[in-house]
């Protein structure tokens, strides 16, 4: 994994700063999926463990501290702590999340997980956790009370979340599963801006 404690500064030429683990994994599913090697390019993805770090991360990598062009992903209800951090590199173009892609930073709504859930469609998620062995474990959670009444979509968010590292685990195979044009926005616009700042390549 291209993080950027394993890449010396020389060799970095942009830093993708994405809130966790499971972020890492997808933009990397989707950058493997357009046949892109992200560590050849010299494109460094850096988990920040959580938005709130952000400031602190802008900081040390980008204009004022190392000087890496940087990028990233976020989840929606983060914007306001985006835009504070981000406030170094210049003025958004807009309010909301659009107005944050011009520095190269995209809103997933409301987070990665639920991006990728309407990407793949509900039976294209279940068939990815079927292919898991964890078909049962859903059916499982699905017939808990608190559950019942949710949509199928929430009930899969719940699920991608309900055990540690499954989240991270499903990122990859969902994002993985993803046709090129199934990519939603904000990950293909992400890879699309890292394409752009590194002049095409």
């Amino acid at each position: 994994m291209e993080l950027l404690s394993d890449m010396r500064d020389a060799d970095v030429r942009a830093a993708v700063l994405v809130e966790g683990t499971s972020d890492v994994l997808a933009v990397r599913a989707v950058a493997e999926r357009r046949g892109l090697d992200l560590e050849g390019l010299r494109v460094a993805l850096v988990p920040m463990g959580g938005a709130t770090n952000a400031r602190r991360h802008v900081e040390l990598f980008g204009p004022g501290g190392r000087g890496i062009r940087l990028a990233g992903l976020y989840d929606a209800a983060q914007e306001p702590v985006l835009r504070g951090a981000l406030a170094g590199l210049g003025p958004p173009s807009g309010p909301g999340l659009a107005g944050l892609e011009a520095l190269g930073f995209f809103g997933c709504t409301p987070d990665l997980e639920h991006e990728l859930i309407r990407a793949l469609g509900i039976p294209g998620v279940i068939q990815v956790i079927a292919a898991e062995g964890e078909l049962a474990s859903l059916r499982l959670l699905q017939r808990q009370p608190a559950q019942r009444n949710r949509t199928p979509a929430d009930q899969l968010h719940r699920f991608l979340g309900a055990c540690s590292g499954r989240k991270a685990r499903y990122a990859w195979l969902l994002a993985g599963a993803l046709e090129p044009d199934q990519v939603p926005r904000p990950l293909a616009r992400l890879v699309d801006h890292v394409l752009a700042i590194l002049g095409g390549r």
